[in-house]
């Protein structure tokens, strides 16, 4: 028997449940996963939460690492003492059955609260620069909670793509922290960020904005676009974006508009194992600093919900087993 973080019901982080749960023995194409730690992520909310509908009762989490200490029939590749890690709903456990397909090993630079923090920050940050809008040197981005998980990933990873980045942060904190991690402008969510990264690009507009935030911030990040920008929506910190009339991009440069998901991008084993090794290339020579701001215990996950909820966290989050 193990232990796992589950809901019944839709709620607030008091919904979540310690509970105790039998795993049993990997079938065929499956491992048997002993997890170390578990990444949190604001899609864990919006499950617990009921934004993202799942059937119940569900275990949360989107990513984690360990040692396989089981193997089923019929894998390949991999075997008992291996460390991997994964992006695949029910990761809030401490052991757990996985398809081998949807698991990548793990670099021997690469920790396990390392990969725990980034797989789904990570490929999330690998997708948006590299194929959603395949960002270029001398492009302008902007980048909304630049000191979240995602935000300060794509910070550094756009920097070394040669762009320029433009920062919206909540605080003066979080401000210094993405100022170390390489940002060019850093400005404040209630500055008039709009005209300062107009002032910034002299009146032309970024290439493209990447949002994260949703509700509060969305048509205010259409009009820091160039013409025929790309608005890059990604998240719903604040709450879901409004119906919008196809005329608004029209009217502001026949703009380019996107709600890109990561598992369309990392729906085959190929295309997984391409972009892991892209996101560990960039961690491993440096060009990407992992920055865990906080951890806390697996079974204090409601705790860390509160906090993320509150913006109260910087950084990755990782829960641990």
């Amino acid at each position: 028997m193990t232990h796992a973080i589950r809901i019944e019901s839709v709620g607030g982080p008091e919904v979540m449940r310690w509970q105790e749960i039998d795993v049993g023995e990997p079938g065929a194409g499956e491992v048997r996963l002993k997890q170390n730690a578990v990444g949190l992520n604001f899609i864990d909310v919006y499950e617990r939460t009921g934004l993202y509908p799942n059937p119940l009762p569900l275990t949360l989490g989107r990513e984690a690492a360990g040692v396989i200490d089981a193997v089923g029939p019929k894998v390949q590749g991999f075997a008992i003492g291996d460390r991997v890690a994964y992006v695949l709903g029910g990761a809030y456990t401490e052991q757990r059955l996985i398809p081998a397909d949807r698991i990548v090993k793990l670099p021997d630079g690469i920790r396990d609260s390392v990969a725990a923090a980034v797989m789904l920050k990570g490929l999330t940050a690998q997708a948006l620069l590299r194929k959603t809008y395949r960002v270029k040197r001398g492009d302008v981005v902007l980048i909304h909670a630049a000191a979240g998980g995602v935000g300060l990933l794509m910070t550094q990873w756009a920097k070394y793509l040669g762009a320029r980045v433009v920062a919206v942060v909540g605080s003066q904190e979080k401000a210094a922290l993405v100022r170390d991690h390489g940002a060019d402008l850093v400005l404040l969510t209630d500055d008039d960020w709009v005209r300062a990264a107009r002032d910034y690009t002299r009146g032309q507009g970024v290439a493209v904005v990447y949002d994260s935030v949703g509700q509060a911030t969305f048509m205010r990040s259409l009009d820091c676009l160039r013409p025929l920008g790309m608005m890059v929506t990604f998240g719903n910190a604040s709450g879901p974006v409004p119906p919008l009339a196809p005329l608004e991009l029209s009217k502001r440069g026949s703009l380019f508009l996107t709600r890109p998901t990561l598992f369309h991008y990392i729906a085959t084993r190929a295309l997984l194992t391409r972009a892991a090794q892209e996101l560990f290339t960039v961690i491993e020579n440096g060009a990407v600093r992992v920055h865990i701001g906080q951890t806390y215990a697996l079974r204090d996950t409601a705790q860390a919900h509160r906090d993320l909820e509150a913006r109260k966290t910087v950084g990755s989050t990782v829960l641990v087993v």
